[in-house]
This record gives structure tokens, C-alpha cells and sequence, in this order.
């Protein structure tokens, strides 16, 4: 699966949502929805997020940031 800078991912042993910032040699670099430090995991290890999983994982973020839980 060829992965698009900006295209959202969901990294499949976390279940996390995130965003993909670049490729570092065999890595897939990615970003929380919210901002935050990038991680790398192989390409294998995340596939394409669902609309849904992009709406939850938005929705969560804007409710932990009301609740002052992120900055």
C-alpha cells in the first residue's frame, strides 16, 4: 500500500488514528490527530482510517482539550 503524506492511518497493533508526515527509509513517520511528537512504524503495521475512525479519534481529542486534558 503506497501511503500519501497527509493521508489518515490507523496504526494496527495501538488502534491509534494518525496522520502520515513522511517516510524515513523503511519507516512510515506518523503524527497524532491532535499534534504531538511523531513515531515511526513499518508500513506494514498501519492501514487506510475509516471516515468513522477519523470522526471518533477528532471527536475524543476536541473533548479531552475541553476538559484541558491536552493543550
Amino acid at each position: 500500500m503506497a501511503l500519501q503524506i497527509g493521508a489518515y492511518v490507523v496504526e494496527i497493533r495501538t488502534g491509534r488514528v494518525a496522520r502520515v508526515m513522511g517516510c524515513d527509509g523503511p519507516y512510515v513517520q506518523l503524527r497524532p490527530l491532535g499534534g504531538g511528537r511523531e513515531w515511526d512504524v513499518e508500513p506494514e503495521a498501519v492501514r487506510e482510517a475509516t471516515s468513522s475512525e477519523r470522526l471518533s479519534a477528532a471527536t475524543a481529542h476536541a473533548n479531552a482539550r475541553s476538559r484541558g486534558e491536552v493543550p
